[in-house]
């Protein structure tokens, strides 16, 4: 097991002060910070805390300081890089990995809202040209029960989940426009409801691979890493040229327990996601071999 970190045996007012404390020494030195390497972008329910704390263990890769993701540019985006630099080690924390453990050392978060946000691939293009992106994807079908029994547990949802999905395209309508025409708008629903629409994997994609060259986008299958931890693990690391060192233990984080959907809600869902399954599979060139 890794050694205990401070912030799981404080109380959570304890914890945010020393997080804020913390972020405020960070901007005050964000001159002297790293930007990220390297995004997991998404998506949501699909196993990207999982693949962060793996990350986290290897010798050559920094801890960024208030946890897995900023989401700098998506609900937290802001015109100060400073900001965001603030989240992220020195370049001193970079040479003493390279002259330690004789590794190159990279750093990076992971926001999984940024694979669906309208403006989250254009700000990152533009701030991270030559950042290496993770997208982790699971069976959309699994992935909007996941979500919805996620944002049940929140308390952000309080319809059944048949009454969810019919409600969405409502819920949704005009919201992501509104995001488009306002780049200040944080859009609620887009963010909590979006359970079909968070699965259209492909045309999220297409705009990340407009922006960024193929080899910059790490596409995984959630299943692969859920299966085999280690084997998907050491492929990212290979991905983002660091030596493959296992790890003792693969935890499985955030995972949840909730009772299996109907079998005339999974068939509905099955049937809805089968044409952008396909263009996601064209798109990658590899059958996932989702939900059939």
């Amino acid at each position: 097991m890794p050694p205990t970190r401070l912030s799981s045996v404080l109380p959570r007012p304890a914890r945010r002060a020393v997080r804020k404390g913390g972020h405020r020494f960070g901007h005050l030195t964000a001159r002297f910070r790293l930007l990220p390497d390297y995004l997991i972008i998404g998506a949501q329910r699909a196993g990207t805390t999982s693949l962060f704390k793996y990350l986290v263990q290897h010798p050559a890769v920094g801890r960024p300081f208030l946890g897995k993701g900023a989401h700098f540019f998506d609900t937290n985006y802001s015109a100060d890089l400073d900001t965001y630099r603030a989240y992220f080690p020195t370049a001193a924390y970079k040479w003493y990995v390279k002259a330690s453990r004789r590794m190159d050392a990279v750093t990076g978060e992971g926001s999984p809202y940024y694979l669906a946000h309208p403006h989250a691939p254009y700000r990152i293009a533009e701030t991270l040209p030559d950042v290496k992106l993770i997208a982790l994807l699971r069976d959309p079908v699994e992935r909007a029960y996941s979500h919805y029994h996620h944002e049940v547990a929140r308390g952000f949802e309080d319809l059944s989940f048949d009454e969810a999905l019919e409600r969405e395209p409502t819920r949704l309508a005009g919201e992501v426009e509104r995001m488009r025409a306002d780049p200040a708008y944080n859009s609620f629903a887009f963010q909590h409801h979006s359970y079909l629409s968070r699965g259209r994997y492909a045309e999220q994609l297409e705009v990340w691979y407009s922006l960024f060259p193929k080899e910059q986008i790490l596409v995984l299958r959630s299943e692969d890493l859920f299966a085999d931890p280690e084997g998907t693990y050491i492929d990212v690391l290979r991905f983002l040229g660091l030596p493959a060192l296992p790890l003792r233990e693969y935890e499985a984080f955030n995972p949840r327990t909730y009772t299996g959907m109907s079998s005339e809600t999974r068939r509905r869902l099955v049937d809805y996601f089968a044409d952008p399954n396909e263009r996601l599979y064209e798109l990658v060139g590899v059958d996932f071999g989702w939900s059939r």
